[in-house]
């Protein structure tokens, strides 16, 4: 069922287009995901992301183990019934929300109980002890119903010594392989007759490289979580607080020890820049909340950069977010208008930055597609780049 075709390579860097095959659809890759971590993306209903083309969306696993339970979802026939959404899904593990609970340090973090079975730690939201472990997650994972489901992993913070980035490697690796192992087991349940999963969809299980900083053990976590029998691979621990020129150099690292018959998902990572260097070497997926948390402080972006829609020069502006694109959701409204709608909270004005800001980016990908296939990705990167100006 998941099937990843490569379609073109550009000839002049690590770019790539392919198709990845899901049980709800094909991916076009390279892909930017947008998030919607409670079950929605914020502001933006399923029928629109359909409108600007989003081809999948993630949710959360964490929150909605949480509030309202993966049973709950189980019994309402999983995510894509439960949230109205036809298309591919992807579910993280959890892991990350956990791990960045509390007060971390250079060590992990102070706040949980970790050992290598699992974790304990309290709720967000009532302070309810909670256990986490490789199957345990697997099974909220499958309840949910997602096409691609993440392993449990350590995400250790980019500044950890070397000793513990190392230990928090080996468990990632010992949490995958049990992960592997007992997704094969309820993917075997899925085509056992008068199983209680009999006839549902098959999932695919992405493990994630870690490392953090360290270049020989992300070059060792790389070969690994490659060498699983998986039917693609996700890079972890990265845009976490480290210098993007870090982020940089270790994607260069790692490149020349992925597999290339796997997409390669890098985890919470989608401003225009960084969608551009990452692609530029050999990412195919991309998945962050950051233009919808623009959105809500008042940013658009175009392609002239990002953008403050409350500064004064936009009071009396006639000119939609986007002038250049007739086609943009947004176009009918003007930045006026919008800031107007920011000024005085009204929800609209919100709903339409984030909606502008998900099109740039899946437009965005989009051409970056084509430039690729033209084997133009080089001068597409530069030319936007001269022009688009990002206030961070």
């Amino acid at each position: 069922m998941f099937e990843f075709q490569i379609l073109h390579q550009d000839i002049s860097t690590k770019a790539r287009t392919g198709l990845f095959t899901t049980p709800h659809g094909v991916i076009e890759t390279p892909i930017f995901m947008p998030v919607g971590t409670l079950g929605s993306v914020k502001g933006v209903s399923p029928r629109e992301l359909s409108e600007i083309h989003a081809q999948i969306i993630l949710a959360n696993t964490y929150h909605l183990y949480l509030r309202p339970g993966h049973k709950l979802i189980r019994q309402m026939g999983g995510l894509h019934r439960w949230m109205n959404w036809d298309l591919p899904i992807l579910t993280d593990s959890g892991g990350f929300q956990v791990f960045s609970l509390g007060k971390g340090n250079k060590n992990g973090n102070s706040q949980v109980k970790l050992n290598d079975d699992g974790v304990e730690f309290k709720s967000h939201l009532d302070g309810s002890i909670h256990y986490l472990n490789p199957e345990i997650v697997m099974d909220i994972e499958h309840d949910l119903g997602a096409d691609i489901i993440m392993a449990l992993d350590e995400c250790a913070p980019h500044n950890s010594t070397k000793e513990y980035s190392r230990t928090a490697l080996e468990r990632t690796h010992a949490w995958a392989q049990r992960c592997l192992t007992h997704h094969q087991e309820l993917e075997a349940k899925k085509n056992t007759p008068n199983s209680d999963t009999a006839g549902r969809d098959p999932q695919a299980l992405f493990p994630i490289i870690q490392g953090t900083l360290h270049e020989d053990l992300r070059i060792e976590s790389t070969q690994f979580i490659s060498s699983l029998d998986t039917p693609g691979i996700a890079i972890g621990g990265l845009s976490v607080g480290e210098e993007r020129s870090e982020m940089y150099h270790i994607l260069d690292i790692m490149q020349p020890h992925y597999p290339e018959q796997k997409p390669r998902y890098l985890m919470g990572v989608g401003t225009p820049l960084d969608l551009l260097e990452s692609i530029e070497r050999g990412v195919d997926m991309f998945d962050c909340v950051h233009a919808t948390r623009i959105a809500r402080h008042g940013c658009f972006y175009n392609n002239d950069g990002r953008h403050q829609i409350t500064n004064e020069q936009y009071k009396a502006d006639s000119l939609p977010l986007d002038p250049e694109d007739p086609e943009n959701p947004t176009y009918q409204f003007s930045r006026s208008y919008i800031r107007h709608l920011l000024r005085e909270k009204e929800m609209l004005g919100l709903r339409l930055l984030s909606l502008n800001n998900l099109y740039f980016l899946l437009k965005l990908m989009e051409k970056i597609r084509a430039s690729i296939k033209q084997n133009n990705f080089k001068t597409f990167k530069a030319d936007f780049l001269a022009r688009f100006r990002d206030a961070v």
